[in-house]
């Protein structure tokens, strides 16, 4: 029996949801992973299609569930959100740009089986050669093993326990917005919950892989908050 769900939202970038999903396979502990295709192109589509008995995850296609275009962040959780509660089981968040170890899963759930507290609970993102890279810079200088925050976790590699899930009803998040990681961090807290980062517990993160225009906050920061402000893009 599955200890956690694992789900990857999916918007093409077919090259690195395969590498997240091949190492969310390997990992230490019995899980069932779902990847939810956002309306990717049909080519990525034959690709998770073609691959999923291969490497082991379930494939959920949003266009049998909504005509909204994406992003669908929010059908996304709340779909979720019900089978993980059907199974008793935490929910754990691994986007398509992120690279997990063997023992990520097991680390996350070891602390928050130990931590009855646990609203969220993170590993720190880092780049191919181990440094703290987005969205963790805030905590590049700590020396802790584990941290204790306020402030809003990214779900780039996120646990969310079972007692959160049955506290807050993800049917309330708000419609107008694209992604909801400073809102849901910030409920937990409100909820009397504790959220933290595992530093010792690292993952291998390609900022915006899974979404290639935010690179243009980097290379052209005026196209990206054109993009982001006008077009509504990104809205958070």
């Amino acid at each position: 029996m599955a200890e956690v769900l694992v789900i990857t939202p999916v918007k093409n970038s077919i090259e690195t949801t395969l590498d997240t999903a091949r190492a969310i396979a390997g990992s230490s502990v019995s899980h069932r992973h779902i990847i939810f295709n956002d309306f990717s192109t049909e080519e990525t589509k034959v690709q998770l299609e073609a691959n999923k008995n291969e490497i082991g995850y379930e494939l959920i296609h949003l266009e049998d569930l909504t005509d909204t275009p994406s992003p669908n962040y929010k059908l996304v959780l709340q779909t979720a959100q019900k089978i993980a509660l059907e199974s008793d089981v935490p929910l754990l968040v691994i986007e398509s740009d992120v690279v997990v170890k063997p023992e990520t899963l097991s680390e996350l759930l070891n602390f928050c089986k130990k931590n009855k507290r646990v609203g969220l609970v993170g590993s720190v993102t880092v780049d191919e050669a181990g440094v703290v890279n987005f969205p963790y810079l805030k905590f590049k200088g700590v020396k802790d093993s584990i941290v204790k925050t306020n402030r809003s976790l990214s779900f780039c590699c996120t646990l969310f326990s079972v007692e959160f899930l049955k506290k807050f009803d993800f049917k309330e998040l708000d419609e107008v917005k694209d992604w909801y990681d400073t809102f849901i961090s910030k409920k937990a807290i409100e909820l009397d919950f504790e959220n933290y980062v595992l530093m010792n517990s690292p993952v291998w993160h390609r900022p915006h892989a899974s979404r290639p225009w935010k690179q243009l906050k980097y290379t052209n920061p005026l196209k990206y908050y054109f993009l982001k402000f006008w077009k509504g893009l990104d809205k958070i």
